[in-house]
């Protein structure tokens, strides 16, 4: 898996790039917080649950059907006032559900561990994309604060955060470059009316 800091900040940035206006601190901690929930499998290995079961790391909690799970749990708890089944509501299910997906796909991307059990409960197969340039996670406090914990920090900011940064640097001034042109747009309407 990539660190779970990579994951938190994943999604950050898609909450960045979120079409989203007025956004809550709740939001924000819940970028953050969704996108990490599938390593909680991690917590149950600790108590024995055996490796490749349905519960155990890279399971069922890493599946899209959980993406989805979480989702609808963070909307109906967290974004009510929003109206369920709105269409606000609803992109807020999307997104998490994205954020929360975001997690396994990258997962996917890693050069080690178990294969991802992207479509449980529907089939037990563990899935790796042909493509895994990602280095794979140590799990642990003790083994994070190492040489491997290093290379592998040093792997997503080359191959994660960095592409990120470039996408959301290139939104913003796309996104300035549109409000600039808009607002010069109102500025000479009312000008172009008053001669008519």
């Amino acid at each position: 898996m990539p660190t779970i800091i990579t994951h938190a900040v994943t999604g950050l940035a898609a909450g960045k790039l979120s079409f989203f206006k007025d956004l809550p601190a709740r939001f924000w901690m819940l970028s953050i917080i969704c996108p990490m929930i599938p390593d909680f499998d991690v917590v149950l290995s600790r108590f024995g649950v055996p490796f490749k079961s349905f519960y155990a790391h890279r399971g069922f909690f890493h599946s899209l059907t959980f993406a989805l799970i979480i989702a609808l749990i963070v909307a109906f708890v967290f974004f009510k006032r929003q109206g369920y089944f709105t269409r606000r509501w609803n992109a807020l299910v999307l997104y998490f559900f994205i954020i929360t997906a975001s997690h396994p796909l990258l997962d996917m991307f890693t050069d080690g561990g178990p294969g991802i059990a992207l479509l449980s409960p529907f089939t037990d197969e563990r899935f790796f994309w042909p493509w895994r340039p990602i280095m794979v996670s140590p799990i642990g406090i003790r083994s994070f604060f190492s040489e491997w914990g290093w290379n592998t920090m040093i792997s997503e900011m080359r191959l994660i955060w960095l592409p990120l940064s470039v996408i959301i640097i290139l939104a913003v001034l796309i996104h300035r470059i549109v409000q600039k042109k808009q607002r010069a747009y109102q500025s000479e309407t009312p000008a172009a009316d008053s001669r008519e």
